[in-house]
């Protein structure tokens, strides 16, 4: 088979992975074509607990699969987890030869399934479309690379930069088909996180509100410090996740980390806890404290900004706490995507590795 014919059924399969929101487990598509090169089963992962992608399309096939040929976008599991290692299924299922798009970051993994597949006489083409094969699911790779879940700032601010007025009113900065597109991105992330001042101050919901909308809604996330949340709290009616340094009386599900000496969650810490937790990629929606202890530390990734046609003309609360002092300070970032959306811009921008801001305490 010509690498045409392979980069083009990798397309395929990553047709068939990013239908599914599978977190913590990756996104996988994958395709098996029997000797004559023809498609005989197509198949994806859905979740946690489910079928491999590979052992569902190996399923389709039937027996057909034998001395045939697998396109899957992510190296083959090697390893017993909720279910059996995929390589054992392609063994058993007799293919001759295995086309991976990206290899797996997992520790686990990380080479061996396809180094196990080569030991079992199994022809392996590796890297195809590899780029793409992490971009399916980017937040899977940061996180098995890092230890913490990928972390998008949103905001929305006048377009001199101003979160809200000194009164703390910001509810209409942006039109509404930019208050729209922000629920739409919210759909998008396995859970929000706010601090507790964001909840006690606004008192968010922090779900999805779209017309039609029926996917799942985003776990939200509460950092905890010194103060507690309000009984009354909406977002407690949601089983929210609180993150704090000590034991609350809530009916929450609880994650206790050490408190730093800033009065809030050691924030490494508690991103790892999160992503032990099996939320990966997470939206922070809330504070000035928050975003500004998040960007010191080098642990913000990326973001979305919202900026409104509508200057302030003065000093409101801006999206960070603290002070700029010198243009050292600032730390360059890709501006990915700009759009239009009435009367505002949607900015996105992501962050490389090498331009990470780091306080002295990191």
């Amino acid at each position: 088979m010509s690498r045409q014919d392979d980069t083009a059924l990798m397309r395929r399969a990553f047709e068939l992975a990013v239908a599914h929101r599978t977190h913590p487990n990756p996104r996988v598509g994958a395709i098996v074509l029997n000797r004559a090169g023809e498609v005989i089963g197509e198949g994806s992962h859905v979740g946690p607990g489910h079928p491999h992608a590979e052992v569902v399309a190996l399923t389709a096939a039937g027996a057909a699969s034998r001395g045939g040929t697998v396109i899957v976008t992510l190296e083959p599991c090697s390893f017993q987890g909720r279910t059996p290692p995929c390589v054992d299924a392609l063994v058993a299922a007799g293919v001759a030869r295995v086309v991976v798009g990206a290899v797996d970051p997992d520790v686990r993994v990380a080479g061996e399934g396809i180094a196990s597949l080569r030991r079992h006489g199994i022809t392996i083409e590796e890297g195809v479309l590899a780029a793409e094969a992490e971009a399916l699911d980017p937040a899977y790779f940061h996180h098995r690379r890092t230890g913490r879940p990928r972390v998008t700032l949103k905001a929305a601010l006048t377009l001199d930069g101003q979160l809200a007025a000194s009164d703390r009113s910001s509810q209409w900065i942006t039109a509404e088909a930019a208050r729209d597109d922000g629920h739409r991105l919210r759909s998008q992330f396995d859970a929000i996180m706010v601090g507790a001042g964001t909840v006690i101050a606004d008192d968010p919901q922090l779900d999805v509100r779209i017309a039609d909308y029926a996917g799942p809604q985003p776990r939200p996330i509460v950092l905890i410090g010194v103060r507690d949340l309000p009984r009354a709290s909406k977002i407690l009616q949601r089983q929210p996740l609180l993150v704090a340094g000590r034991k609350l009386d809530h009916n929450a599900g609880m994650i206790h980390v050490s408190l730093g000496t800033d009065g809030r969650p050691v924030l490494d810490e508690a991103l790892r806890a999160i992503g032990d937790e099996g939320y990966l990629d997470i939206l922070v929606e809330g504070g000035a404290g928050l975003a500004a202890a998040l960007w010191s530390r080098g642990l913000v990734d990326r973001g979305v900004f919202y900026l409104a046609g509508r200057i302030a003309g003065g000093r409101g609360l801006g999206l960070f706490d603290g002070t700029w002092n010198t243009l050292e300070d600032s730390v360059e970032v890709d501006i990915v995507d700009v759009m239009r959306l009435g009367p505002d811009l949607r900015v996105e921008w992501v962050l490389a590795p090498n331009r990470r801001p780091m306080s002295d305490d990191h």
